[in-house]
C-alpha cells in the first residue's frame, strides 16, 4: 500500500492531550510503518509515513517530529537527519537496528535528538517522544501566581507565603507544591511528580516523594494542605 505524507492530515481517532502533535514516520518497511502509525494515532497523535529519504526531505516541514529509520532504500538515514537538522530545529528520533556505540554516536552527531534501537517497547517510544518535545517546546506553567486561601505561591519569584508570612522551601519542595497547586481539582500521580519535579520518568517512585511531602506539611503547619490519595498520588487540600 502506497503511503503519503498527506496521511498526517487524517483525523486521529482518539482523544488527545498532545495538542494534535504531527509525527512523520520515515520507514521503508510498510508493515512496520503502518503498525507504528496506528499506534501513534491510538495515543492521540496525528501520524503519517513515507518510505524513502527523498520523500522525508519533501514532507518533513509538515511534521512536528520525525521518527527516522536509518536504513532507507535511497538515502542513508544519517544524511537525512543531517539535512533536516541543517535546515532547522525540527525534532527527530533515529529508530534503527544499528546498535553499536559508534552507530549511536554518529546518529546523535548527525542531528538526532534521541536514538532508539529496534526492537523497542512502544511505551518507551512514547516516553522518549514526550521527553524530546518537553526539551524543544517547554510548556508554560498554567499560572504564574496561585492563591489558595491564605497560601500564596509565586512561580516568578519562587516565593511562598502563608498568612502573609514567608515559607522557606527547597527547590524540590517548591516544585512539588506548585505542581499540586497548578492542578487544584485533580490528583497528581506519583509518576507525574517524579517526571515533572524530579525530571525522572524511569525510576520507581519511592520514599523520596513521601519525605518531601512530610517536610512540606511540617513547613505549612498542617497535614491537611497535602492530601494523600492512597494508591494514586496527592492533591492540594486546605485546612
Amino acid at each position: 500500500m502506497k503511503r503519503h505524507a498527506t496521511d498526517l492530515l487524517e483525523p486521529h481517532i482518539s482523544r488527545t492531550h498532545h495538542a494534535a502533535l504531527k509525527v512523520l514516520v520515515v520507514e521503508n518497511d510498510t508493515s512496520s510503518a503502518d503498525s507504528l502509525v496506528q499506534g501513534l494515532r491510538r495515543h492521540g497523535y496525528l501520524a503519517g509515513s513515507v518510505g524513502t529519504g527523498a520523500e522525508a526531505l519533501r514532507a518533513y516541514r509538515s511534521a512536528d517530529l520525525l521518527l527516522v529509520d536509518l536504513d532507507l532504500p535511497d538515502l542513508d538515514g544519517l544524511e537525512v537527519c543531517r539535512s533536516i537538522r541543517m535546515a532547522g530545529p525540527t525534532p527527530l528520533i533515529a529508530v534503527t537496528a544499528r546498535d553499536s556505540e559508534l552507530d549511536r554516536v554518529l546518529g546523535l552527531q548527525a542531528g538526532a535528538d534521541d536514538y532508539m534501537v529496534k526492537p523497542y517497547g512502544f511505551r518507551e517510544l512514547m516516553a522518549r517522544i514526550e521527553a524530546v518535545m518537553r526539551r524543544v517546546r517547554p510548556s508554560r506553567p498554567p499560572q504564574t501566581v496561585i492563591t489558595k486561601g491564605p497560601l500564596h505561591i509565586d512561580a516568578g519569584t519562587r516565593e511562598v507565603t502563608l498568612n502573609g508570612e514567608p515559607v522557606e522551601l527547597t527547590r524540590k519542595e517548591f516544585g512539588l507544591l506548585y505542581l499540586l497547586a497548578s492542578h487544584p481539582d485533580s490528583v497528581v500521580s506519583r509518576r507525574q511528580l517524579m517526571t515533572q519535579v524530579w525530571d525522572d520518568s524511569w525510576s520507581r517512585p519511592g520514599r523520596t516523594i513521601d519525605t518531601h511531602v512530610s517536610s512540606l506539611r511540617s513547613k505549612l503547619g498542617s497535614s491537611n494542605w497535602i492530601i494523600t490519595v492512597r494508591g494514586v498520588g496527592f492533591r492540594l487540600g486546605e485546612p
